[in-house]
């Protein structure tokens, strides 16, 4: 199974006492490369015990009574953790060391500041950390490495938090859209300002930018939950193209009334301005020998047809390549070359036009 970018593991981080264990677990952790190769190191079974089996020939040996002889020893095998490649001990990310040690719900370690976790957190992340002072004297009499702090989110959703507190990006991590979306309720959960941590230009903001095609309506629901406008404006043209039909309950009472309603008006209003910019039909001309008034006539019910055509499917997404598509062949038929241009130019003020409407909430 492969493993997790963000993972590394470190035999005994904690054997011959705390000074040893953190100087261990320095001298095992390499520095965090992005793709890096990982090296396990473990121990099988089948190493520790005699590689000889009894055969026909040789006896069963019998079990030593209990008062005869000494037990036959048997080799412990060391046991191995996991601790993050980013947030490992000799991790170059504050000009402090760090202080306390998180562990993710699937037992990855992250060695973190906390200062850095009580500065981007209202509720003390949570309750789970103490306070500076706190801190300071609870590690004085204690291992070097803090205290240890058991959180319940999974490794991936943890490492996206912990980068967007230390204000990184984890790109390079290729986060899930089910991963963006639980770190940001945990941020909420642990105290984080949302709108500071989600305002434009910041690493998980544009990370969700970057993903919204794939998961428009989760990511719009969200940020109408914690009332991210910025981020709603910012996805709301990806969900031009989702029905609202498909809308489920879970996305309606996560984004609340008011996206709801910015939501249905923006589908809404796109629509009635195509309506409205497809009804005027091309200008015509003076009557011509070849080209009277009814003849004129004939490319204005064309243009109707084509137009009602378009209106009675509309919808909020459609594309200028499609429009284009359907009216340009109307100038085929025509014989009258002031007529056909009249309809080219007809065509090519309305792209522009319907370019223009508002794509966003």
């Amino acid at each position: 199974m492969d493993t997790p970018e963000w993972l590394q593991f470190v035999a005994e981080p904690f054997a011959d006492g705390a000074g040893a264990s953190a100087s261990a677990s320095a001298h095992s952790l390499p520095s965090p490369q992005p793709h890096s190769e990982k090296v396990v190191h473990e121990k099988t079974l089948a190493s520790l015990l005699p590689s000889t089996r009894p055969t026909a020939e040789t006896p069963i040996p019998t079990p030593p009574d209990s008062n005869a002889g000494s037990p036959i020893e048997e080799t412990e095998e060391p046991s191995v953790v996991s601790v993050s490649t980013t947030f490992y001990p000799n991790a170059n990310l504050h000009s402090s060391p760090h202080d306390i040690v998180l562990i993710s719900s699937d037992a990855v370690f992250f060695y973190v500041h906390s200062v850095v976790l009580l500065r981007g957190s209202s509720n003390r992340f949570n309750s789970l950390v103490s306070s500076t002072e706190e801190v300071e004297e609870g590690t004085s009499n204690k291992a070097s490495f803090g205290p240890v702090v058991t959180v319940p989110e999974a490794s991936s959703v943890l490492n996206v938090v912990l980068h967007t507190l230390y204000g990184m990006s984890s790109l390079h991590y290729s986060p899930s859209n089910e991963t963006l979306l639980a770190a940001v309720d945990a941020l909420a959960r642990y105290g984080a300002d949302l709108k500071k941590q989600l305002a434009p230009n910041t690493p998980l903001f544009q990370q969700i930018l970057g993903k919204s095609p794939t998961a428009a309506v989760e990511y719009y629901a969200i940020a109408g939950h914690y009332d991210l406008w910025e981020l709603a404006v910012a996805v709301s043209p990806y969900m031009l193209s989702f029905p609202l039909v498909d809308l489920e309950d879970r996305h309606v009472g996560r984004m609340g009334p008011f996206y709801l309603k910015r939501l249905f008006f923006l589908h809404l209003g796109r629509v009635d301005a195509l309506k409205r910019l497809l009804l005027p039909p091309p200008q015509g001309h003076p009557a011509t020998l070849d080209c009277d008034f009814v003849e004129q006539k004939k490319l204005t019910r064309a243009w109707a047809l084509a137009s009602a055509y378009l209106a009675w499917d509309a919808r909020p997404d459609l594309s200028t390549t499609a429009m284009e598509v359907a009216l340009r062949p109307l100038g085929d038929h025509l014989t009258c070359t002031v007529c056909r241009t009249s309809l080219y130019e007809r065509i090519k003020v309305l792209l522009v036009q319907w370019a223009l409407v508002k794509r966003t909430i």
